[in-house]
């Protein structure tokens, strides 16, 4: 049990701090509040997964060694488990829950996961959330409260869900094994993860202003 001091000194915005601090049990945990619950937006999902399958390798020497299946069983355990509850928290009046947030970034985010859902119909839309930041926050209880079907939605969240969290642990790892000490170069790694799992989301932003300046 780490001691209360240890607690207080974990930064939650920190992929390493938190693998250091609570393990393969800390990836479950963040995921599930990222994911399904709308306090969660700001957490590192991706960069955490990333960075946990590189501390899965003989490579990494800086942090703990993560066995790489332990990782895998919880990163995919807290994904999908808590965007089951999140599009249940929707359902049950997840509308009201957003319309009362004065967070921006919450309400920007439901604004993109409104148009992944219009544009591209509830099972591309569900698993192309995964891969952007806040909207996989939000669109969880968004497909609830608008009345996505649960079949359709669990069907399509366990795909995304597995190759999101599948595809960055195992390309951690995959680095990690290819690369001598790469955990040196860790912290620019993770900035161009989080980065690129940024980019889908700006390039919606920069098509959304096309379209209000055509208009």
């Amino acid at each position: 049990m780490l001691s209360s001091a240890a607690l207080l000194a974990v930064n939650p915005l920190d992929a390493g701090s938190l693998l250091g601090a609570f393990g393969a049990l800390g990836i479950a945990v963040v995921l599930f509040a990222e994911t399904g619950l709308l306090v969660g937006f700001f957490l590192p999902g991706d960069s955490l997964l990333f960075t946990a399958g590189l501390l899965c390798t003989t490579g990494a020497h800086s942090g703990p060694h993560l066995d790489l299946a332990q990782v895998l069983g919880a990163a995919a355990l807290g994904a999908l488990a808590g965007a089951q509850v999140g599009y249940l928290i929707g359902r049950r009046g997840g509308g009201a829950l957003l319309a009362r947030s004065r967070n921006r970034h919450l309400h920007e985010g439901a604004v993109r996961a409104e148009e992944l859902l219009t544009r591209y119909g509830h099972g591309k839309a569900v698993v192309l959330a995964r891969f952007v930041p806040v909207v996989r926050t939000v669109l969880n209880p968004l497909a609830g409260a608008l009345g996505v079907g649960v079949r359709t939605f669990t069907l399509w969240q366990v795909v995304g869900g597995l190759v999101w969290t599948f595809g960055l642990v195992l390309a951690g790892f995959a680095l990690g094994s290819s690369v001598p000490n790469v955990d040196r170069y860790l912290l620019p790694i993770v900035g161009v993860v989080i980065a690129l799992s940024l980019l889908p989301l700006a390039l919606e932003l920069l098509r959304s202003r096309r379209r209000a300046g055509a208009r």
